[in-house]
C-alpha cells in the first residue's frame, strides 16, 4: 500500500503541541444546551472553537507548525492557499513570530476572511476557485519569495495542533460515546482521530460532510482519494479534497461519515444562534446536522460536537439567500 510508508501523528505528538501552543491559543469552553438536548434526544456538549483566536481551530494547527520551524525556515516568511480560516491562522501566527505570511485565495472567499486575513498584516494573492489554480498559484509565490508552505491540512504539524482540540474535550468531559466533527480537507477529523483512538478507543467518531461535497464520504468507499470537484454547498470551509495524511488516518480509524443536506445546516446553524446565542458559521453547525437528520439513531448518548468556527458574513447569512 502507499500509506504505508507514511509517518503519520501520534498521541505523542498531539500532547507535544499542546505544550508548544499552551500560551497561544485559548483553551476552549465546552457548552451545552438543555433545549438542543432535548430536541435531539442526546446529551450534546458542544466545544467552541468558534471562541478560538481568529474564530476556529484552525489558529492551533497553524500556531504548531509555526512554532516548530526553525529561525532559518521562517526568516523569508510562510505561504498557503486558504479560503479562509486556515489563512487566518497563519497570517496571525506568521504576526505572532515576527515574519511575513503570502496567502493565496480564492476569488470567492468571504469577504469577511479576506479582510481578516489582511488585518493580520498577510500580503493576500487571489487565484481562480478550483484547487489547481491554488496550488498553482501558491508555486509561483513560493518561488517568487522563498516563503515557506505550510499546507492547510496534510502536514504532520498541522494535523498534530488539530488534534489537541480532542484533547481538550476528552479532558473536559468524560466517557463520550460519540464524537462528531466536520471534513473537508480532513486535519481537524484526522487530528481528533488520532487523539480519541489513543485516550478515549470506545468513543466513536462521526464525520460530517455536505451532500453537495461528499468527497471524502466517496474516498471511504472506494479507497482512494476522490477529488472534491465543483462543490456545492452553504459549507464555504468544507470545499476541499482530503490529503495523503490525513486520508491514511481517517480510513484506519472513522467510524462513519455521514452526508448532510444543505437545509438541515442552515436548520442546525439557526438553532445554535437562537438557543445557544453563539455565532457558527455552516461548515461547523454541520455537525449538529447530522442529530436533526437521524440518519443514524444516536438517541441517548452522550455526543462531543467540535464546533469548529464561527467566521460568517453578517450581510450574507445562508437563511437570507433566496
Amino acid at each position: 500500500m502507499a500509506g504505508d510508508n507514511i509517518k503519520l501523528p501520534s498521541i505523542d505528538d498531539v500532547r507535544f503541541a499542546a505544550e508548544r501552543i499552551r500560551n497561544y491559543i485559548h483553551r476552549t469552553p465546552v457548552l451545552t444546551s438543555i433545549s438542543i438536548n432535548k430536541i435531539v434526544g442526546s446529551d450534546v456538549y458542544f466545544k467552541c472553537e468558534n471562541f478560538q483566536k481568529v474564530g476556529a481551530f484552525k489558529f492551533r494547527g497553524a500556531t504548531n507548525a509555526v512554532f516548530s520551524l526553525l529561525d532559518e525556515e521562517i526568516r523569508k516568511g510562510v505561504a498557503t492557499h486558504s479560503s479562509g480560516n486556515h489563512a487566518q491562522a497563519i497570517a496571525l501566527t506568521a504576526k505572532m513570530r515576527g515574519t511575513k505570511a503570502f496567502i493565496v485565495m480564492p476569488s470567492n472567499s468571504t469577504k469577511v476572511k479576506v479582510e481578516a486575513v489582511k488585518g493580520y498584516g498577510a500580503e493576500v494573492i487571489f487565484c481562480g476557485p478550483t484547487l489547481q489554480a491554488r496550488e498553482s498559484t501558491l508555486d509561483e509565490v513560493v518561488s517568487k519569495t522563498g516563503a515557506t508552505f505550510i499546507h492547510p491540512y496534510n502536514n504532520f504539524n498541522v494535523i498534530s495542533g488539530q488534534g489537541t482540540t480532542a484533547l481538550e474535550l476528552l479532558e473536559d468531559v468524560k466517557n463520550l460515546d460519540y464524537v462528531i466533527t466536520p471534513v473537508g480537507g480532513g486535519g481537524l477529523l484526522s487530528g481528533s482521530l488520532t487523539t480519541i483512538s489513543a485516550i478515549s478507543p470506545s468513543t466513536r467518531v462521526i464525520a460530517a460532510e455536505p451532500e453537495g461535497a461528499d468527497d471524502a464520504y466517496r474516498s471511504i468507499i472506494e479507497n482512494r482519494i476522490v477529488p472534491s470537484v465543483n462543490p456545492k454547498t452553504v459549507c464555504d470551509g468544507l470545499f476541499t479534497s482530503l490529503g495523503e495524511l490525513t486520508f491514511e488516518i481517517i480510513k484506519k480509524n472513522i467510524y462513519k461519515i455521514i452526508t448532510v443536506s444543505d437545509d438541515s445546516v442552515i436548520k442546525a446553524m439557526r438553532l445554535i444562534w437562537e438557543r445557544m446565542k453563539i455565532i457558527v458559521e455552516p461548515s461547523s453547525a454541520i455537525t449538529l446536522g447530522i442529530l436533526l437528520e437521524n440518519k443514524i439513531d444516536l438517541k441517548t448518548k452522550r455526543i462531543g460536537i467540535i464546533l469548529s468556527g464561527g467566521n460568517v458574513d453578517l450581510e450574507n447569512l445562508p437563511w437570507m439567500r433566496k
